[in-house]
């Protein structure tokens, strides 16, 4: 939309194409009641157009928002958004004037005479219900049709704007060709070019640990817990009131800090302790869940009908220790993809740098060279979009990085397009003469958003603005 608060030192108007939107949002909009005031300063101007606050509170009015609504959204900005979509229409109703165009009165009895809403089952228009959807909406002839004919001109304009170009065929056939080329390419998985995480010794994974001993610090807990069940606390598998009552009894023994052993003792449930425990796995697991809230040294939490009383005993922050297999095994993973993302950056430097070649492709792998077909730039069967658009964007014979669903990263090269012809007289044509059009027409746009933003000023009278958001407070 049109949004002069984007920056106000700037008073700069944009986008265009959202501002219809609000207009046919607004135009039919609500009737609800609001407030009156005979305040007549101006809240706004648009070069030497005055907006004064009566307008504006006219426009509140006829918003259909209540004022409790304006009232409870009214430090999220609801008042620059409504003064800033009357500025839009004031502002088309400018270009309106200014472009001269005009919608005759035969045009609005044939706009109203095939609105649907007002023709019987025949397809006949019917004054009747004409009639009754005005006094339903508060309205009289008159009104409604000065809404209809400032809705018809705002579509004139846009039509005025970004219709009359039509493309010539051999654009809608260019346009169809790039939209549907295929491409060609090799590449090659480096998978097999990486370090295995089995291959890296004991002397690397010390070093790599030594060297980012202070990032790969982690909590060890020491904790105990008991997992309560209406049939270890009630004596029978039913989730009744007496078993929750007892829930809220545990709850208020943690508020009044009664210690864990007291009340386990009380409950007659074996507890469950561990020692020097992390999570290595992420699994879904009582003790992981555990870890995950361990800054809460006493809890009762839910899990799938469970509830687990836990106590944090101890919490130790230490290197990793890598004579504990399972974390040796984490620590490697970790080396591994440090590896992985220095070789994937040399390779990236080696392209940008046009150090990559033919002979620098082939040391990858030659013997597991593969070969793919992309069907168009939006083909992302095999690989990631942004991928496919990398891709596209590059000269035969290039080569690129790229990425597929699982995170599997290959090298690849363009290698040929493929260009598909098209039919005039087919309905291939007719769709990509539509969608060329659209671009067309959006490119248009922008560009009349930037003659926009040349053409108007746009003032604010914030002391007026602050004003009438204080009446909401």
């Amino acid at each position: 939309m049109i949004n002069p608060f984007k920056n106000f030192s700037k008073k700069k108007v944009g986008g265009l194409i959202l501002i219809f939107v609000i207009i046919i949002a607004f135009g039919f909009g609500g009737f609800g009641g609001g407030f009156n005031t005979g305040n007549q300063n101006n809240i706004a101007k648009i070069n030497n157009t005055k907006i004064s606050t009566q307008s504006f509170i006219d426009y509140l009015n006829a918003s259909g928002l209540s004022q409790n609504v304006i009232k409870d959204n009214i430090d999220k900005n609801i008042i620059e958004e409504l003064l800033s979509a009357l500025i839009s229409t004031t502002l088309l109703d400018l270009e309106i004037k200014d472009l001269e165009l005009i919608v005759s009165k035969d045009i609005l009895i044939k706009k109203i005479k095939k609105n649907k809403r007002f023709l019987d089952e025949n397809g006949k228009f019917q004054r009747l219900k004409y009639e009754k959807f005005l006094l339903t909406n508060n309205m009289n002839a008159p009104i409604y049709e000065e809404k209809l004919k400032n809705d018809i001109l705002k579509k004139h304009l846009f039509t005025y704007v970004s219709g009359g170009t039509k493309y010539p065929k051999f654009l809608i056939e260019k346009y169809y060709r790039e939209k549907n080329r295929k491409l060609n390419i090799h590449y090659i998985n480096l998978d097999s070019s990486y370090k295995k995480i089995s291959e890296f010794t004991n002397k690397e994974i010390q070093f790599f640990l030594d060297e980012n001993s202070e990032k790969l610090k982690q909590d060890y807990i020491d904790f105990s817990y008991v997992v309560i069940t209406p049939e270890n606390l009630i004596g029978i598998n039913d989730y009744n009131k007496d078993f929750f009552n007892k829930i809220d009894d545990i709850e208020n023994d943690i508020s009044k800090n009664i210690d864990f052993k007291t009340i386990v003792n009380d409950l007659g449930i074996k507890s469950i302790t561990k020692k020097n425990y992390i999570n290595l796995d992420n699994k879904e697991t009582f003790e992981n869940k555990i870890y995950e809230l361990r800054n809460n040294k006493i809890d009762i939490l839910e899990d799938d009908g469970s509830y687990i009383l836990y106590n944090i005993e101890n919490i130790d922050t230490k290197v990793p220790d890598l004579n504990d297999n399972e974390i040796k095994v984490q620590i490697s993973k970790l080396l591994f993809q440090k590896k992985k993302y220095e070789f994937n950056k040399k390779i990236i430097d080696q392209i940008k740098d046009k150090k990559f070649n033919q002979s620098s492709f082939d040391m990858l792998g030659r013997e597991k060279l593969q070969k793919n077909k992309i069907n168009s730039v939006g083909d992302d069967t095999k690989f990631k979009s942004n991928s496919i658009k990398t891709l596209y964007s590059l000269p035969l014979n290039s080569f690129a990085l790229i990425v597929d669903e699982k995170e599997n990263f290959f090298i690849a090269k363009t290698i040929s397009y493929e260009d598909e012809n098209i039919d005039y007289s087919s309905k291939k044509f007719d769709n990509a003469l539509n969608e060329a059009s659209s671009q067309n027409r959006n490119i248009l746009l922008k560009s009349y958003d930037y003659i926009l933003n040349n053409k108007y000023k746009i003032t604010i009278n914030e002391n007026t603005l602050d004003r009438v958001k204080n009446y909401f407070r």
